[in-house]
């Protein structure tokens, strides 16, 4: 169906935070068909003024907005948190939007699609609420490559360590590294302390994060879960997500989730074992046929920060999986672009081609 109009009519729910500014960014850079833009947040932002592409737009209070003001928005980019997902994208899905949900408000709900543009976008076909949500930004970051070798060899079972930058807190995060890192080295004591004793320096106090992040590793990435697991929820994500976007409900999934001293740019080690024998010959061969994947010699996050796709290298035998059966990669992606709102305009794309463009 080719629409009259020179374009859709797009919102953009948290305009103003990280994810959001990127999410405007690509919109641009990408060239998405738009014909009007309106831009929301919280009563907090409310009334800001943002410029995108010369137009000077007034950020709108989502909370005052009715359904009837709603009406004609074809296209609704939420990265507000999951609080405001929950009670907004209804309203605006109400009104006729596609809602892409960066949030994971929505990931575990049956009627609404868990979408990775490479991986299975007929999916979001079948919309009954209106609703598409984006999976966890780690999750986003190992699909691609797991989709192209899980076709090739099928995939049994997923063993990752992640190494996820501060940016996944929010902005939160990031002012915590910076304000450790200056107090660190803006101190009286001298940094190379830190070889023999983890207290030679005065970090600030933690407030985000359970122990310092800066010069740390945190082996804790989200909140632990109340069902005697000892699993944290960002733990959980990786497993549940992966089952649904790569259509594998009984994949077998053990996962920890580490805070690392990055600013954007998550990592992760992955040991994925296969139901057939398979080379690294083929698994690179497989990889580099991929969209979205990006085959390099060391995946590293401040190469991927900035940049579009998957970073995808040090491809090898799992040398503890019998029978050739068994790989270990490493993988680095942007986890504001890839992570979130690339995949967010990845998906709104295939919205507009529904429309004509």
């Amino acid at each position: 169906m080719t629409t009259e109009k020179q374009g859709l009519n797009v919102a953009v729910v948290g305009a103003t935070g990280q994810v959001g500014g990127v999410v405007l960014d690509l919109l641009a850079q990408r060239d998405y068909p738009v014909a009007s833009l309106r831009l929301f947040s919280s009563p907090r932002s409310a009334g800001t003024k943002m410029t995108w592409r010369d137009r000077e737009i007034t950020v709108e209070d989502v909370s005052a907005v009715t359904p009837e003001d709603l009406t004609g928005i074809d296209v609704a980019l939420f990265s507000a948190g999951a609080t405001a997902s929950k009670q907004f994208a209804p309203l605006f899905a109400q009104a006729g939007a596609v809602v892409i949900d960066n949030s994971s408000g929505w990931r575990k709900d049956p009627s609404v699609p868990l979408v990775v543009s490479e991986v299975n976008p007929k999916d979001m076909l079948d919309r009954p609420l209106g609703i598409v949500a984006n999976p966890n930004c780690t999750t986003m970051a190992a699909m691609p490559s797991l989709k192209a070798l899980d076709n090739l060899a099928g995939l049994r079972a997923l063993r990752v360590t992640t190494f996820q930058a501060v940016s996944g807190s929010g902005l939160a995060g990031v002012e915590e590294l910076g304000s450790q890192v200056r107090a660190v080295v803006g101190g009286d004591k001298p940094i190379e302390g830190l070889s023999t004793d983890g207290s030679a320096v005065d970090h600030a106090q933690p407030k985000v994060y359970a122990a310092p992040i800066a010069f740390n590793v945190v082996a804790k990435a989200g909140n632990f879960v109340e069902d005697g697991s000892g699993e944290t929820d960002e733990e959980q994500k990786l497993r549940d997500e992966s089952r649904r976007i790569l259509g594998l409900p009984d994949l077998a999934v053990g996962g920890t989730c580490v805070r690392v001293p990055v600013f954007s740019g998550h990592s992760l080690t992955v040991h994925a074992e296969f139901e057939k024998p398979i080379s690294v010959g083929e698994a690179v061969a497989a990889l580099a046929d991929m969209d979205g994947v990006e085959l390099v010699d060391l995946p590293n996050p401040l190469e991927a920060a900035g940049r579009d796709g998957t970073f995808v290298g040090r491809v090898r035998r799992d040398q503890s999986v019998a029978g050739d059966r068994g790989l270990v990669y490493f993988v680095s992606s942007d986890n504001l672009r890839k992570g979130a709102a690339l995949n967010a305009v990845e998906l709104a794309e295939l919205v507009a081609k529904e429309h004509g463009y």
